[in-house]
């Protein structure tokens, strides 16, 4: 199985920004892609961005412009950098990965999730 470990949330004023961090371990045989989602209390886990291991990233329109994703390929880590908070972006958000944990058998993977919270 993959284990992921997030890291990074915390509070923030409206304008500011945050990064976060998941790194992935265990057995992992290959990582078809990573990503973050979030859920905000009463709301389904919308997806954020996710960066494949071809490197093509995918944007939720309400994020483009202000986050960035990005990957260490060497250690296995997906970033978020989130910039120009804004109240709305405030949810807990969860890492994932699409990877193989042997030759033929692969799974999605969660965090355990990390909260943001934008407020003044």
């Amino acid at each position: 199985q993959i284990h992921l470990v997030e890291s990074g949330g915390g509070l923030v004023q409206p304008g500011g920004s945050l990064r976060l961090s998941c790194a992935a371990s265990g057995s992992i045989f290959s990582i078809v892609a990573m990503g973050w989602f979030r859920q905000a209390p009463g709301k389904t886990r919308d997806l954020v961005a996710t960066i494949t291991s071809g490197h093509s990233t995918n944007y939720a329109d309400s994020v483009k412009g202000r986050f960035t994703i990005s990957r260490d390929y060497a250690k296995n880590t997906v970033y978020l950098q989130m910039n120009s908070l804004k109240p709305e972006d405030t949810a807990v958000y969860y890492c994932n990965v699409r990877g193989y944990y042997s030759a033929t058998s692969w799974d999605d993977f969660w965090g355990q999730g990390t909260q943001v919270t934008v407020s003044s």
